[in-house]
């Protein structure tokens, strides 16, 4: 079909195609969206339905189309394949972006370089797999990038992963950011608010009957492996034995659900999926991802816009995350129950540097992770890519 045929709309038309409907990808892809319809883009997402993304990217400005696919490849593959294909050619868009692997997968083999094409892993697919399928996802990865006119990196540890795995992508790095409008301290309260987490903690009927000054440690994500909440359980019996008195609550679901209860003692609260997390961000004297494998996640960011110290496992996007001077204190190596809990509990035993950790993440991240830059650098990515005469010129090696 020639490329003519897909561009007609005068108004610039983007084509998102998303798998992930929920999470820390939806909130990036309708963040996007909310500030392309501004800008007086034409946004359309297509997406499964049945999860949050497709309401919230309709409520942002978007135009929203069922493509039903999941997470993985499977037999449904070439089904989706056509779909998404159909979509496009429909939608007619100047540019295409993609997001995550399974959707950069489908959107690159259905476009081809027709339409120039933006591919943003949000975490790479060779991470989230072992053995033959991380050899094959990983081979994909090298091949299909000749159809990526731009791999878009949400950190430079992201972009360095990639390359250090043989990608020869022609690479941009836009770092995450989130709606410093909406995440921070309760009513302008200061971080070390005590009266702030107070109050937080009171608007949370599933807190009723703990003591409002326990120590509290929060998790926000996912249920799910990638995530590690499994890591945090083997670490929570040693947070336990320094801090005997100390909670911890996960925020969210997913397909571990059942296990991770198995696993975890009555000193833990599973409270589901949150719509806003900030009421239990709020409540936390310390948030905590202990993460096997990310590009940047964004509920760290999120728990500093509120003035509350993170501890992170040490994987792509956390130190570019960090205030500088944390990694001491909030960074901690991958899969290691052991250092997890030590620094858990150097946070909660040591409240004047739990504080003071607080105020200097909530400035650190109020100055450099709005998420307002990052759409209009995204925006500025798209204007380069179609103001371009060759857009698919590859970067090749020797």
């Amino acid at each position: 079909m020639p490329h003519r045929s897909w561009t007609e709309p005068t108004q610039l038309t983007i084509f998102h195609l998303v798998q992930p409907v929920e999470g820390g990808v939806a909130r990036v892809v309708t963040d996007l969206v909310r500030a392309q319809a501004a800008e007086g883009f034409r946004p359309v997402v297509a997406c499964p339905p049945g999860g949050a993304l497709a309401a919230d990217a309709a409520a942002a400005g978007a135009g929203v189309l069922a493509w039903p696919a999941v997470r993985a490849p499977g037999p449904r593959l070439a089904t989706e394949l056509l779909t998404a294909a159909r979509l496009i050619r429909r939608s007619r868009p100047h540019l295409v972006h993609a997001h995550s692997a399974k959707a950069g997968l489908v959107a690159r083999l259905a476009v081809r370089g027709r339409v120039p094409t933006v591919f943003q892993p949000h975490a790479w697919s060779f991470d989230a797999v072992e053995g033959r399928t991380a050899e094959l996802a990983l081979k994909w990865e090298r091949y299909g990038t000749r159809w990526s006119t731009r791999t878009l990196c949400v950190s430079e540890t992201e972009r360095q992963a990639g390359e250090n795995a043989g990608i020869a992508a022609r690479w941009a790095v836009i770092r995450n950011g989130i709606d410093l409008r909406h995440f921070g301290p309760d009513d302008g309260a200061g971080p070390d608010d005590g009266a702030g987490r107070a109050s937080a903690r009171a608007g949370l009927p599933q807190l009723n009957g703990f003591p409002a000054t326990m120590p509290l440690v929060v998790c926000v994500g996912r249920l799910c492996r990638q995530k590690g909440q499994d890591i945090l359980l083997r670490a929570w019996p040693q947070v336990r034995a320094g801090v005997p008195e100390a909670r911890l609550v996960l925020v969210g679901d997913g397909p571990d659900r059942e296990q991770l209860t198995q696993l975890a003692p009555p000193s833990v609260l599973f409270v589901g999926e949150s719509r806003d997390t900030r009421p239990w961000l709020r409540a936390a004297d310390v948030v905590v991802l202990p993460s096997r494998w990310e590009g940047m996640a964004l509920a760290p960011l999120e728990a500093m816009a509120c003035g509350r110290p993170v501890v992170v496992s040490d994987v792509s996007g956390a130190r570019e995350s960090l205030p500088p001077g944390h990694e001491e204190f909030g960074l901690v190596p991958p899969d290691n129950p052991q250092a997890l809990a030590a620094a858990l509990t150097r946070l909660l035993t040591q409240p004047e540097l739990r504080d003071e950790l607080g105020r200097q993440a909530q400035s650190h991240t109020r100055a450099t992770c709005d998420v307002r830059t990052t759409a209009t650098a995204v925006s500025g990515l798209y204007q380069d890519l179609l103001d371009s005469p060759h857009p698919m010129t590859r970067k090749r090696t020797p």
